[in-house]
C-alpha cells in the first residue's frame, strides 16, 4: 500500500494542485492547513484534514505521526526560519518523516537572502533525504497577489525593470513536486528548477494582458521603496512578504530570473505551459468588477 504523504499548505494553488494529482493517483493524503477545517470543506473525507501551525507544537504530534514524506511549503508570513520552522522540522525528522520535498525557489542556491535557502541548508544537513523544486516567478501571482492592480487599475507595479523572467504556471510546478512524492527515492538529492519555456519581461507580460483583455494594461517600474510602499499600503502584504517578494524583483532587475530550463518536460515528460495560454484561461479574473458608466 502506497504509504501517506502529508501535504503542506493544502489550502494553496500549489498544495491544492499536489493533492488533487496525488489522490489521482491513488495515493492517500493527509492535508494540512493552519486550519484544518478549511482542507475539509476542499475535500470533505478525500483526504485525512489536519491543521498544523509550524509555530504551535500542539499540533505537530497529529500532523506528522506515521508519515515518511512530506511536501513542505514555507508559509510566506514566516520569515524566521530558525525560530518558526526549524523546530516543527525536528519535531517531523523525529516522528519517523524519513524525505521532505520542499517548495522552494528559482536561485535559491545562491541568494541568501529569502527565507528558502535557509530551509534548503537545514535539509542539506539534517539527515533527512531531499528533493527541491525551485520554481521561477508564478504566473499565478498575476490572479492573486497582483489581481487588484491589473484589474482594478490597469496596470502592474513591481520594480523588475527591464529584465525579463522564466514564468511558470503552478500546474507545472504542482505535476513536478507531485512526481518526487510518489517516486521519493528516484529524486532524492535532486533539485528541479521548474520554469515556463520563454522568459518574459513585465513589458511583454503587460501587452500579452493587453491582448487577451482588450484593453491597455501599463507596466510602470517602481524603484523598490515605491514598490514596497506600495506593497504594504495598496495591497497590503505583510512586512515580510514585501520583504521577500522585493528581493525576488530585485533578482529579475539585475536580470538573474530570466533563466529556462527542461527539468518540467525532464521529470513529467510534458512541456510546460506557455503565458499566453495560461493568460488566455485564466482572463476572467482581471475582468473589473464594474462596469464603466458611458
Amino acid at each position: 500500500m502506497t504509504p501517506t504523504v502529508l501535504v503542506t499548505g493544502a489550502t494553496g494553488n500549489i498544495g491544492r494542485a499536489v493533492t488533487e494529482n496525488l489522490l489521482a493517483a491513488g495515493a492517500p493524503v493527509r492535508a494540512a492547513s493552519r486550519d484544518g477545517h478549511d482542507v475539509s470543506r476542499l475535500w470533505g473525507d478525500r483526504v485525512s484534514a489536519v491543521s498544523l501551525d509550524f509555530t504551535d507544537a500542539s499540533t505537530w504530534p497529529q500532523a506528522f505521526a506515521g508519515i515518511t514524506t512530506v511536501f513542505l511549503m514555507r508559509p510566506p508570513h514566516l520569515s524566521n526560519m530558525k525560530r518558526d520552522m526549524f523546530p516543527a522540522l525536528e519535531a517531523a525528522k523525529a516522528a519517523g518523516v524519513t524525505h521532505i520535498v520542499f517548495l522552494s525557489l528559482q536561485g535559491a542556491e545562491s541568494n541568501r537572502v529569502v527565507p528558502h535557502a535557509k530551509v534548503e541548508q537545514w535539509l542539506r544537513n539534517s539527515g533527512l533525504h531531499w528533493t527541491f523544486v525551485r520554481p521561477s516567478f508564478f504566473m499565478e501571482n498575476l490572479t492573486t497577489t497582483h489581481v487588484s492592480d491589473i484589474r482594478d487599475r490597469d496596470c502592474l507595479i513591481v520594480p523588475a525593470g527591464t529584465g525579463a523572467t522564466s514564468f511558470v504556471a503552478a500546474s507545472d510546478v504542482a505535476a513536478v513536486a507531485s512526481a518526487a512524492l510518489l517516486d521519493p527515492e528516484a529524486h532524492a538529492g535532486k533539485a528541479w528548477t521548474a520554469t515556463g519555456p520563454e522568459a518574459l519581461t513585465y513589458s511583454q507580460v503587460c501587452a500579452t494582458l493587453t491582448r487577451v483583455m482588450d484593453r491597455p494594461i501599463h507596466y510602470t517600474r517602481p524603484g523598490v521603496f515605491a514598490y514596497a510602499r506600495h506593497a504594504r499600503r495598496t495591497l497590503s502584504m505583510p512586512w515580510g512578504m514585501v520583504l521577500v517578494t522585493t528581493a525576488i524583483y530585485s533578482i529579475a532587475r539585475a536580470g538573474k530570473a530570466a533563466g529556462t530550463t527542461q527539468d518540467v518536460m525532464t521529470v513529467t515528460g510534458e512541456a510546460p505551459t506557455d503565458f499566453t495560454t495560461w493568460a488566455g484561461t485564466h482572463a476572467d479574473a482581471w475582468k473589473p468588477a464594474h462596469t464603466p458608466q458611458g
